[in-house]
């Protein structure tokens, strides 16, 4: 008989990933499970199936690694975070932490590297967190313009720095749209309308080769974005210079070359929206489970965020490929935790 996933303990795997993705990909805290089952006879207490919970993670945080290595193996990544309340028990009430998030997807320049995510909690939002995550990462760098990431864009030692900063035009977009809708402005609309082309010509390159991308981009969108320039710097000199519009416009212009350095490599994008899809499991479950009960709890569930998430980017249904893992896990040689990644594991069918 193979191992049971959590030892003398009652759950096989198929009933620990059905629990864990309630939790993580259905948002249902486990309180309201508890519920559930008790209406079908079966009392599970919250407190035991959040051991369940913390043990499971436990067993697969060697997995998690593994697909954060593979994450921070890549040249090109993109980067947020987002808050998640977490209880204070010194204090009776909740703090803020933060769940960080780490992508690598190559499937939009038709990169042979499979599509894989890492998050990350951490219990403030000091810049220390995300340096000390990409202290080895060596490329480009989508993210906002949170100022934790600048010393990873200085050169140091006298040598060139190892990341670039591709900033997001989507946060340049948004800035100019809440503006035209609070005033109306004609100047807003017009910068919108420029900024709109450039999304426009991006929409068919996605899944298209490098090459053919950079090659296009020249072609089509650095005319837009040169006039763009033109636009936003004659347009700064007509404004109130404390009005939101023109904070707006310095926000683009102190950015640019960081905003178009997409166009001269095919592999980068123009926005960092690849990162905030990947962020929209946390927030709709952030509003579901409320908050999480420790900083342990935190980081159990980037644990289990970065399975489950790099399982649905590499086409996966995650309850079966948690169940895989669960049944195996125990009793696989550590050295070969590779073959439990989601782009090298094949799922029998259960039926």
């Amino acid at each position: 008989m193979p191992s049971l996933p959590i030892e003398r303990g009652l759950p096989s795997a198929g009933l620990l990933a059905h629990v864990l993705i309630a939790k993580y990909c259905d948002h249902l805290p486990l309180y309201r499970q508890s519920a559930i089952y008790a209406r079908e006879g079966v009392e599970l207490e919250r407190s035991r199936l959040t051991d369940w919970v913390g043990k499971a993670a436990a067993l697969m945080a060697p997995l998690a690694e593994a697909i954060g290595r593979h994450v921070l193996a890549g040249s090109v990544l993109h980067a947020d975070d987002t808050p998640v309340p977490v209880l204070d028990p010194g204090r009776g009430t909740t703090k803020t932490g933060r769940l960080w998030v780490y992508l690598r997807d190559e499937r939009p320049h038709a990169g042979q590297g499979p599509p894989a995510v890492l998050y990350r909690y951490t219990p403030d939002r000091k810049g220390e967190h995300p340096q000390r995550e990409l202290a080895g990462f060596r490329g480009h760098l989508h993210a906002d313009g949170y100022g934790g990431f600048d010393a990873l864009y200085e050169a140091k030692g006298g040598k060139p720095a190892a990341v670039a900063e591709v900033a997001c035009m989507a946060h340049v977009r948004r800035k100019f749209f809440d503006e035209h809708t609070e005033t109306g402005s004609p100047l807003a609309a017009d910068a919108l309308k420029r900024i709109g082309r450039l999304f426009d010509i991006e929409r068919p390159l996605t899944g298209q080769p490098a090459e053919d991308r950079r090659r296009i981009r020249q072609a089509e969108a650095r005319p837009v974005l040169d006039e763009l320039a033109t636009f936003l710097d004659a347009a700064l000199v007509r404004i109130p210079g404390k009005g939101d519009l023109a904070k707006a416009i310095r926000y683009a212009r102190s950015r640019w070359t960081a905003l178009t350095r997409y166009v001269d490599d095919g592999r980068l994008e123009n926005s960092n929206n690849a990162a905030e899809r990947a962020i929209r499991p946390l927030a709709i479950g952030r509003r579901n489970w409320m908050f999480a009960g420790s900083d342990a709890g935190g980081e159990r569930a980037a644990t289990i965020y970065t399975i489950v998430e790099s399982a649905k980017l590499n086409g996966l249904d995650p309850q079966a490929y948690l169940r895989h893992v669960l049944d195996r896990i125990v009793d696989h040689p550590i050295n070969r935790i590779a073959d439990l990644l989601p782009w090298n594991v094949t799922i029998p069918d259960h039926g």
